[in-house]
């Protein structure tokens, strides 16, 4: 199977995308997973805005990665 050209560059800059989207979200992940995020730490978001501050880099990071990968790598490869 031949690639078009445009699409092999398309591929090409997602996978970059992709790659440094999980670099960042690994990153969040060792910070905020050192400590077991438990109940207990999770009722203490609203007092603590590190913590709150974290997660929601978490979940920010690891929706943009899925976006990518869902929304615009799987689609050109299909």
């Amino acid at each position: 199977m031949t690639l078009d050209h445009k699409v092999a560059l398309r591929l090409q800059f997602l996978r970059r995308v992709a790659n440094k989207e999980c670099k960042h979200l690994l990153a969040t992940d060792a910070r905020h997973f050192a400590t077991p995020f438990t109940v207990q730490r999770a009722q203490t978001l609203e007092k603590g805005p590190d913590l709150s501050e974290r997660v929601e880099a978490f979940v920010g990071r690891f929706g943009r990665l899925q976006d990518t990968v869902g929304d615009k790598l799987w689609p050109t490869l299909s």
